[in-house]
């Protein structure tokens, strides 16, 4: 047998772990490649700088409740995009489209007043891009198109996601692999994508089983009615909405159906299962408490849950507490398709950047 030298045995073990550098490029090491997000308030008509990264991010006025977002620095082919009405007002906002321009994201986004009238509001808007991998925990998303046909899609055990369409404004929407043990656990964004008429998306059930995970998605003009619509649905478990894990070290979700979901759709990052609560706070309100991980720059998302055209968002902006730190969201709120406040079920997901 050949016995090399130290020396050369060294020199072997350098080459080899330059080869590995060399193969596993930035992009291909973690999820996500780009990520970014902003808190727009449209009363002082400028970003807030706790909700809003990277820090230099502006926001644009286009149009009569029409914005443009540009995230500096975090252009990308593809990705999600969800935004979330901060609004005390029934409103909810859509992404109208993105793309990247050389290297920031440019996203577009539109915002109505209950009977589909565009319509200032303040908002809450988020952008990711994955790929490649490995990836910490079950995480994935998909952009699809009314037919069911992904514009894109991210798996972090790489199988192909899928988009079926069934009757009018209904989607099963499957991220094979990502198996967490069931019969319900982690958490989901839904957001409509539309850049001609209002329309709004949700969750309308799903379950984790022993083939991943299996979602319903429900989407719906101004008037209420069941509408065929490009959406963005993303799947979060024991992750950042971001698809990332350590960093960052503060985040949370849960279920509201109404009444607390089960516990594993309950995660505080630092205090683990069931840590996250919710109060009443009036009609159609709701405080959310995430104990523990109120460390900004960081972004909170609603997307409503359930099987009829009920919308939920915001009623401010969140608060980053000093004590604990905790950040509170004051309140969620959710109303009917006319406009009246009404107990909803909901999802909810805090992220931050550390």
């Amino acid at each position: 047998m050949l016995r090399l030298s130290l020396p050369a045995r060294i020199v072997g073990c350098l080459l080899m772990l330059a080869t590995f550098l060399v193969v596993v490029r930035p992009a291909e090491a973690a999820v996500p490649d780009r990520k970014a997000w902003v808190l727009w308030n449209q009363t002082s008509g400028t970003v807030t700088g706790y909700g809003t990264w990277p820090a230099p991010t502006t926001v644009t006025v286009v149009g009569v409740g029409r914005y443009q977002v540009k995230f500096p620095g975090q252009g990308a082919p593809n990705g999600v995009v969800h935004v979330t009405a901060v609004n005390n007002a029934p409103h909810w906002c859509q992404a109208e489209n993105w793309f990247q321009s050389g290297a920031d994201e440019i996203v577009n986004i539109r915002c109505y007043r209950v009977g589909g009238a565009l319509d200032p509001s303040s908002f809450s808007a988020f952008f990711v891009r994955a790929s490649g991998g490995p990836a910490p925990g079950p995480y994935g998303y998909v952009d699809s198109a009314a037919s069911g046909a992904l514009v894109s899609q991210y798996n972090s055990v790489g199988a192909p996601n899928s988009s079926t369409p069934g009757g009018v404004g209904q989607w099963l929407v499957r991220f094979p692999g990502l198996v967490t043990g069931g019969p319900l656990d982690g958490s989901l964004q839904a957001t409509a994508v539309n850049a001609a008429t209002g329309a709004r998306c949700k969750v309308g059930s799903w379950s984790s089983n022993a083939g991943g995970q299996d979602v319903k998605v429900l989407c719906f003009n101004a008037g209420g009615a069941p509408l065929n619509t490009r959406f963005t649905l993303t799947y979060q478990h024991k992750v950042s909405l971001y698809g990332a894990a350590v960093p960052p070290k503060y985040y949370g979700y849960f279920l509201f159906q109404p009444g607390l979901g089960p516990a594993t759709t309950n995660l505080n990052s630092v205090l683990g299962l069931g840590a996250n609560t919710v109060m009443g706070a009036g009609p159609g309100l709701f405080l959310v408490t995430f104990p523990r991980i109120a460390f900004p720059q960081n972004t909170v998302q609603v997307t409503a849950y359930g099987a009829n055209p009920n919308f939920c968002g915001l009623n401010t902006g969140w608060t980053n507490s000093t004590s604990g730190p905790d950040l509170f969201v004051r309140d969620v709120n959710c109303f009917t398709n006319a406009g009246a406040p009404v107990t909803a079920g909901f999802t909810v997901s805090a992220n931050s950047i550390l």
